[in-house]
Order: C-alpha cells, then structure tokens, then sequence
C-alpha cells in the first residue's frame, strides 16, 4: 500500500482562522423595550428611576449591545444614557444586536494583526466554525489579507473557493 501523504500540511498554503481571534467573553443584549409603558411609550421621569434601580454590576466585563425589540421611537439620548450605567462594568457596549456587537469586536481586532507573515503566501479563509462569527468579519478579513496574500481562497481545503489571486 502507499503511503497517505497530506498534501496540505505539506504546501505553502498559510490557514487564516477567524475563529482564532474571536473575543472570549460573555455577550449579553439588553432590550430597551422592557423599560417602555407597554414596550412603545418612553416615560422620562419612569425610565430615569427603571434605570436607576437596575443592578447594572450583573454586566461587569460582558460585551454588551443594547437595541430595542419593538417598533418605539426612542430618542438617542435613551441608549446614550444606558450607557453610561454600562460604562463602569461593560467591556465593551454597541447600539444594536448581538452580530453587531461581533462585528464591532472584529473591527477592532482584525486591523491589529500582522498579516505580513501572508506575504506572497496563499490563504485559505477557515469558512466553518463553531463560534458565531459574523460574515462582516469575512469581509474585513479579506480586505486586510489581500494586500499581502499570494492568492485567498474561502472554505476548507478540500473544497476551497478561489476568491482573489494577485496579477504577475
């Protein structure tokens, strides 16, 4: 019998992991909507003393992103104030949903990276993942990637996609 050779460990092709750079941490989204008369009304005086009688410690270092569940108007100075009880315990807090707040996290991160170590090299974007990794991610990742990588592709080795191979 021949040997089984794994042609990918043995290549140049460089795997660029998303998955690697995901923020460890507790993520939390806080529904504006269960301070409002009825989920729609913002009462200012109620909402002020809702606000100030929660126990905003129960966030201390999640990532927190704060939207509204139903369809009421709220005025920005309501989430701006939100978080200002946030601030002294939330790693980090975003206006929207629990993807925004991952791609806010990714925005952050993915430009601090060293990707000359991809120089002239191909990549491989790992597509699968068992953290929820927002596709904005994906597109981030590329757009750093692209200027030093030989050729991206997107998936897994066995079924990549070629996405971008640089001119001669």
């Amino acid at each position: 019998m021949d040997e089984i050779i794994n042609r990918v460990a043995n290549s140049a092709l460089e795997v660029f992991d998303l998955e690697d750079y995901y923020p460890v941490g507790t993520r939390t989204q806080i529904d504006l909507a269960q301070w409002l008369l009825e989920g729609f009304l913002l009462k200012e005086k109620d909402f002020r003393e809702a606000l100030k009688n929660h126990d905003w410690s129960q966030y201390q270092n999640h990532f927190v992103a704060i939207h509204c569940s139903t369809d009421a108007i709220v005025p920005a100075w309501a989430t701006i104030l939100v978080t200002t009880y946030l601030t002294p315990f939330a790693k980090k807090v975003v206006l929207g949903t629990i993807a925004d707040l991952n791609t806010a996290l990714y925005q952050e991160i993915l430009p601090t990276l060293d990707y000359a170590v991809y120089l002239d090299k191909p990549v491989i974007i790992k597509g699968c993942s068992k953290k929820p990794v927002p596709e904005s991610a994906y597109i981030m990742a590329v757009q750093q990637l692209q200027p030093f990588a030989k050729s991206i592709m997107y998936g897994e080795a066995c079924s990549a996609v070629p996405l971008y191979k640089k001119g001669k």
